[in-house]
């Protein structure tokens, strides 16, 4: 169950991040292009803009940092100081993080940005989390 609650909290911190800078949806890939090459174009064409992001709870406290690399990839580090990384796409509509190894992949619907570029992603359990841009320095 602890493993669970913090891949469920990573992933959210990675779409909360990746909802930041999310576009219109791709075009679907062609049958001629592969899985994995579909994945990363649809990540990098479409996906969360590439950065880093501060992540905090309902209360306020930081969850962790989540870093967004131009090729789809995803790092959560997390506030406990686990590092979980994958592939964020979007799927639907929605923001989806999808960690290496077992674990499942968990998609984030997102509000619109305020001003200062930070909003909301809410979990298909309906936990709410804030994500902020960190200023690149």
């Amino acid at each position: 169950m602890r493993l669970t609650g913090k891949i469920v909290l990573t992933a959210t911190l990675a779409l909360a991040l990746a909802a930041c800078g999310k576009k219109e949806e791709a075009p679907a890939a062609t049958a001629s292009e592969t899985t994995a090459d579909a994945t990363m174009t649809d990540a990098a064409a479409s996906g969360p803009k590439p950065g880093t992001y501060e992540v905090t709870d309902a209360a306020g406290k930081k969850v962790g940092t989540t870093t967004i690399n131009a090729d789809g990839t995803y790092a959560d580090d997390m506030a406990t100081g686990q590092r979980i990384a994958g592939i964020v796409k979007v799927s639907d509509g929605k923001t989806c993080f999808d960690p290496s190894g077992p674990a499942a992949a968990q998609c984030f619907t997102e509000s619109a940005p305020a001003a200062d570029g930070s909003f909301t992603a809410t979990d298909e359990k309906g936990a709410v989390v804030t994500v902020r841009p960190v200023p690149a320095k």
